[in-house]
Order: structure tokens, then sequence, then C-alpha cells
């Protein structure tokens, strides 16, 4: 009988050995096998089976005897990190940051799960790291302060982010329709740069940036963003912004926008490149004042009832000229915003002595009305279905500001100041993509990432044992067909980072 050989084999990304022995039965050659059971550490030959445990072995000595110590080095938050990093992979997300950041990635990624998992100033991304799974995912992050903002100037480069967006809407293509939603929202800071500006958006005076975000409205998936200067108004950025969105080929069919963008500018604009719309008139608008005056009057009429939701809303149609085409406006007239409004009224007119009756009918008759344009004409009863849409863009600014670290700024120059925005996108998205996998269970993404956080592993020299998983992160787990291992190998790249 010979030394034989080791045979190794992957069964679901694990390793595996047997050893083969050749011997000669009569006249028929065959193999002798004999299990080893899972590879700990190849080079050194340390083994793992469940009749031996942990063991040494080698062809010409065959099994030590002598069980090699494992010395526990860390211990680290493990389910959170380890739940989000897979479903990435999973999605191909992980890929996409390798495409566009290439020897950034590592920390790119790392960020990313920072900011999802954690949130906070990036000063103590490092402290994070240290305690989390991520410095075993991404032993090759650095997270210095110094670090972190030459990074974020790397992926804020105008090319880099060219590069970025070309591999993202490629990435993003399944997932979306032809509809986008568009709408802006205030940055405030006193960052000493030509974005910030004063700017009095609804009657709010502050300095700020202003972030521009497109939004697809089937998915509710971002889609691209940009910036502007504090003091450029919503109404002059959307003939840019479509401009730069259809520049990567992103082709657009309908358009649901706020109503900070009528102007007839835009509404041509739109016309031109054949784009259906919508969007909400401002009431000192010379249009809007018409439309109420003539309308108002008879718009509690059954016939113009609709129910959404909860909420039962008037909404007539009527066949307007939009700057030369036929458009349409929705006349409409919210029931319980319209009792809240007027009772708010009436307490301070009825205090106001030189009122008349006949202003308080006339004003009590604009409480609760809106107006919505639009390019074709829309059932009444799809038409707040269809516009509500956009406050999926409302809510991925809250993720931004609240979950992304998207405010308070704390970057400086132009540079810095994309990549952090860049970051905040990507962060965003991965959000929305985690919030849509865990719709059917009890717990959003930042409920899932609190319990997961509690599931705890320990570093040892060759190997990571994860703790056990209870019933609510079991379940968590379920909802997006995922498994926590019980033990993971830790490869050599890795096992610097447990030092």
């Amino acid at each position: 009988m010979t030394n034989g050989f080791i045979r190794y084999e992957q069964k679901k990304g694990i390793e595996y050995a047997s050893v083969y022995r050749a011997k000669r039965v009569g006249a028929k050659k065959t193999n002798d096998v004999e299990w080893l059971g899972r590879v700990i550490d190849k080079e050194r030959g340390i083994y793992r089976s469940r009749e031996r445990g942990t063991f040494t072995f080698t062809l010409d000595g065959g099994v030590t005897g002598q069980q090699p110590t494992i010395v526990e080095k860390l211990i680290l938050d493990f389910g959170d990190s380890y739940f989000l990093d897979e479903i990435l992979e999973r999605n191909g997300f992980k890929s996409l940051v390798s495409a566009a950041f290439g020897g950034l990635s590592d920390t790119v990624m790392s960020l990313i799960l920072y900011r999802s998992l954690q949130q906070g100033a990036s000063y103590y991304a490092q402290d994070w790291w240290e305690g989390s799974y991520s410095r075993i995912l991404y032993p090759k992050a650095s997270l210095a302060s110094q670090r972190i903002s030459e990074t974020l100037s790397a992926i804020g480069d105008e090319r880099v982010q060219r590069g970025f967006f070309q591999e993202y809407l490629r990435y993003i293509a399944p997932f979306c329709g032809k509809g986008i939603l568009v709408d802006s929202t205030g940055l405030p800071n006193d960052i000493n740069f030509p974005l910030t500006a004063i700017n009095n958006h609804g009657g709010e005076i502050s300095n700020e940036a202003r972030l521009i975000l497109v939004l697809d409205k089937d998915s509710g998936m971002p889609v691209y963003f940009r910036y502007v200067a504090g003091n450029i108004v919503d109404v002059s950025t959307l003939r840019t912004t479509l401009s730069e969105v259809q520049a990567y080929g992103i082709d657009v069919w309908h358009a649901i926008v706020d109503a900070g963008y009528y102007s007839e500018i835009n509404i041509r604009a739109l016309q031109e490149d054949h784009i259906s719309f919508i969007m909400r008139l401002v009431p000192n608008r010379k249009i809007y004042k018409e439309l109420i005056r003539e309308h108002a009057v008879d718009i509690e009429n059954a016939k113009h009832l609709v129910r959404y939701r909860d909420r039962f809303v008037y909404i007539k149609r009527v066949e307007i000229d939009l700057f030369g085409k036929t458009g349409y406006a929705y006349i409409a007239e919210d029931m319980d915003r319209k009792h809240v409004e007027v009772k708010k009224y009436i307490r301070g007119a009825l205090e106001n002595n030189d009122i008349s009756p006949e202003d308080m009918n006339t004003e009590i008759q604009k409480k609760g009305l809106f107006i919505l344009v639009a390019s074709d004409p829309i059932d009444t009863e799809d038409l707040l279905p269809l516009y509500y849409t956009r406050q999926a863009i409302e809510q991925v600014f809250d993720i931004g500001k609240n979950n992304a670290d998207l405010l308070p700024l704390r970057v400086h120059g132009i540079e810095t100041f994309r990549g952090h925005l860049l970051l905040s996108f990507l962060t965003s998205a991965a959000y929305i993509m985690i919030n849509r996998m865990l719709k059917k269970g009890d717990v959003c993404a930042i409920g899932a990432y609190r319990i997961l956080r509690n599931l705890k592993c320990k570093v040892f020299d060759t190997v990571i044992i994860v703790q056990e998983a209870n019933k609510k992160m079991n379940d968590i787990a379920k909802l997006v067909k995922l498994k926590f291992p019980i033990e993971l190998p830790l490869l050599c790249g890795e096992k610097n980072a447990g030092n």
C-alpha cells in the first residue's frame, strides 16, 4: 500500500478532504478512501470531523493524536454584518462596488455597512469595524479619519462617478420601469465652499446646498443624483436633470415631479421629449386661482367623490391649455384636510372683527383644495395612487438623512462632498433593497439590524465559530432565505484582521 494522496473538494463553499490509497484486490486495482472531514488549515494539515474532533494529519505520519491548541482571539458582532453582506453579495451589489471602485472597495463596503448598521460620524467607523465581523469580511479597509476623507475624495472624482453610474444603471435596469420621480431637498451646512448659499424654501431661510434625487417609480430604487448650489431654485434644474439621466441611456416615459418644477420651460421640455407627467400646482399661480374660482363652487358633488386608502377626496377633471398643448387639471378637495384647515382658520377669523362673513366664506371655500396637472387624461380613481408614489422619494430623503449619514455635512471640498453624497446614495439603495425583502415580516431593515447585532462570533486561529441564533434572528433570516453558518474558515488574508 502506498502513501496515496489527499483529495480536496468544495461543498456549499466549504472545503473537505479525504485520503485515497491505491490497493490491489486480486487482479483488480481500487482505492481505500479515508474521510478526513473539514479542512481547517491546509498548509498545516489541520482537519475536523465529528468522530475525531480537530486533529492533524500527514500522509507519512497519519493522525498525530495530538490535538492542536486553538486560541480564542476575538468576539465580534456577527449577525448584522453577515446578514447585510450576504444579501448584497447575492444580489450582485458587492460586485458592482468592486467593479466601480477597485482597490477602494473594501473601504467603501465597510463604510456602507457602517452607515447602514451603526450610523454616526465617520470618526467612529474604525472603532465599530474593530468590533464587527466586517473586519473579517473587509480586512483591507482603511477607516482612520484621514483615510476616509481620502476615499470620499477619490470616489467623488467626476470620472469615477460617471463610471459608477454606468455600472449602477446597468445593475438596476432589471428592477426599473420607464417612470421616474424627481424631487430635491436642502442640505443645511456652514461649509465655506461654492455650493453653500442662502435659500428661501417655503418661507424657511437657510444656508444650504441642494440635492436632487431621481427614483424609479415602480421599484422605489434611487436611479441618479445631482447637486446644485443652495440659491438655485428647483424650477431651473429639471431640464438639466432629465438631460443627464437621458445621457446615461435611461429611457424615461413618465415623470412625477413636485410643485417647484412647474414652469413653461419645464413643461415644454417634457412635451418635446414626449414624457408624460404629473405635477402639483402651487396656490400662487394664476392658473391655480382661475381654476379654483371656476370649479371650487361645485366640487362637493358625489359624482366627483373617490376613495384613497382611508381618505375621501372630491376630484374634478377639466381640460386645460398647457402652453399650447392640451393638458388636464385635477381640482381636488380632501375632506379631512378641509376640516382641519377650516377649524384652524375659523378660530383665528372669529377673533378678527375686520373680517366680513363674505370674506370668511371665500376663504373657507379654498380650504382643503389642491390641484394636480397632467399631460394625459387619468381616471380620477387612479390619480392619487399614482401621484402619491412620490412619497417614496420623501422616504428616501428621510432614509438618507436618518439612516445613511447624509446629514450633518462634515466634509470640505467639492470632491469629498460628491463622495459623501455617493456613499449616502449607495447606503440608501442597500437599505431599500433590504427593506423590500423584509416587507412580509414584522421588522424593517433597521429593526432587523438591531436584533441581529446580538448574534456574536468567536474568532480562533483558523476558524470562526458562530454562536447560536435565537428565534427572532432565525425568523428574519428565513424572510430572505438565509441560514446562519455554524462555523466559517478564517482565510489567510483574514488572519491579519483578527490579530
